[in-house]
């Protein structure tokens, strides 16, 4: 009879144990996975919302960039890491989206494999230039581009990557190939614009609105439909005759599948408490970010925005025969 009870026991062992964890989670620091590397929009992001989230939490939350292949390989360590809310990602559009249909051979789907927490800021598109490119807006820089495409090049944060699709989604509307120069990270490409080593970029905001207000490089378009109020020199794409230019990268927090529910719940609302916060949202709307309504913080709106996502993104790079083995 009493060997019949162990397994009962030992279940209720485990029962208690996780309900232990759980109320007194966090027991350690976070480590918050940014897939970039630093200096990118979101890195910076992940800095701004994570301060907050640590002071509200009673633990650090700790950035780690982990970067390479697009973003792939820190997502795939979230995905696999120990779901018990000490590891968590910041992902975005080119790891939660784009990947599945860049790589057929992806570890991870983003749809099934993470549990949502937040959608943190969503940033507009902004395409820069080299200072010595020789054109004065983006009408130029569109002809400039289709009549010299083989001997131009562009940087990004890495194959997949939201500077990358957004490069993407121009080359395919345009018609041209420019070359593709990936980096670790956005803020590496960004370098490489400042120097000259690349031509231009298609990043969010967040990344290169202080160098386009320093006039280290050319500001040349935001791709969408409303000037952004940081930058109210730069054109919408509708403004220089390609409306259909309308790109934004978002960067969300996740956490592992089988991430208790009352975890991510506590970390939905900590990060809430972050986007109230009127310092941290000076600080985002100054850097050029858009935050979401109210209505669009909840984990099941970040769900339904992965799956929209994935169903615009994928067909426009198959479309382009973009792969990633």
């Amino acid at each position: 009879m009493k060997k019949s009870l162990l397994p009962l026991a030992t279940a209720l062992c485990f029962a208690t144990s996780a309900a232990f964890a759980q109320t007194n989670y966090p027991s350690r620091p976070i480590t918050l996975v940014v897939p970039f590397a630093a200096g990118g929009a979101t890195d910076v992001i992940s800095r701004v919302v994570a301060d907050h989230m640590g002071r509200t939490l009673g633990q650090q939350v700790v950035i780690e960039n982990v970067t390479g292949a697009g973003g792939t390989i820190g997502v795939t360590r979230v995905a696999k890491a120990t779901p018990d809310g000490h590891t968590i990602l910041m992902g975005n559009l080119g790891t939660q989206a784009a990947s599945v249909g860049l790589y057929p051979k992806l570890a991870y789907d983003p749809r099934t494999d993470f549990e949502p927490i937040m959608n943190a800021a969503a940033t507009p598109m902004l395409v820069v230039a080299k200072k010595d490119l020789p054109i004065k807006d983006f009408k130029e820089f569109v002809v400039y581009l289709k009549a010299n495409a083989g001997r131009m090049n562009y940087g990004t944060g890495g194959i997949g990557a939201t500077s990358h699709l957004t490069c993407l989604f121009l080359d395919s509307l345009l018609g041209v190939k420019p070359q593709h120069v990936p980096f670790r990270g956005s803020g590496p490409a960004l370098n490489a614009v400042l120097s000259g080593e690349i031509d231009y970029v298609c990043d969010q905001t967040v990344g290169v609105a202080p160098q386009v207000q320093a006039k280290e490089v050319k500001g040349l378009v935001v791709a969408v439909k409303s000037r952004v109020p940081i930058l109210p020199d730069v054109p919408t794409t509708e403004e220089q005759g390609l409306p259909e230019f309308q790109a934004s990268g978002w960067n969300a927090l996740f956490a592992p599948k089988g991430t208790p529910k009352e975890i991510v719940e506590k970390l939905n609302a900590t990060a809430r408490a972050a986007l109230k916060d009127e310092k941290v949202r000076a600080r985002l709307l100054e850097l050029g970010a858009e935050l979401p309504s109210e209505a669009d913080q909840t984990p099941a709106a970040l769900g339904k925005l992965v799956s929209s996502e994935i169903d615009k993104w994928v067909p426009i790079i198959k479309s382009a025969g973009v792969t990633v083995q």
